[in-house]
């Protein structure tokens, strides 16, 4: 069972994302998504491993995610892409806030009116952003591995 936010967590995420059907962004989704692909990057701060970068990318009917550990234990930059991430939407949250979204005690509309998470870009392509990964949620149900927080 892996634990949130680590290498581990995201490998076992990936594979079961793998294949799931996703719905086109639609017609509200904004012009960053006019192609389809989207990055979305959540800056999580205080996790155990330091402060870490979740890369999301939606592209082409697929999610994928990456892991930039800005902070490990070891203190050092372990960077899995490169410094300019191309960002579409960037949220800065803590890391009980992240959990919390994850785990479901917490929406993203609540987080955002109490001013729990930040978030600059293109807010549309977060909304859109929001319904593919819900869509992409349910349809890997049966496969979502257990997660420690």
């Amino acid at each position: 069972m892996a634990r949130f936010l680590t290498p581990a967590w995201v490998e076992e995420l990936n594979l079961a994302l793998e294949g799931v059907p996703l719905p086109d962004p639609g017609p509200d989704a904004g012009l960053a998504m006019a192609d389809g692909r989207v990055v979305v990057v959540e800056e999580v701060h205080g996790t155990p491993e330091g402060d870490i970068r979740l890369v999301m990318t939606i592209d082409a009917g697929t999610v994928h995610l990456e892991l930039d550990t800005t902070d490990g234990p070891s203190g050092r930059t372990t960077p899995q892409r490169d410094g300019g991430d191309g960002a579409t939407v960037t949220i800065a949250l803590a890391y009980a806030d992240a959990a919390a979204l994850s785990q479901g005690g917490l929406t993203p509309a609540e987080a955002l009116n109490a001013g729990r998470i930040r978030v600059r870009g293109d807010l549309a392509a977060l909304a859109a952003s929001q319904r593919i990964l819900d869509e992409a949620r349910s349809g890997a149900a049966g496969t979502l591995p257990p997660t420690t927080y």
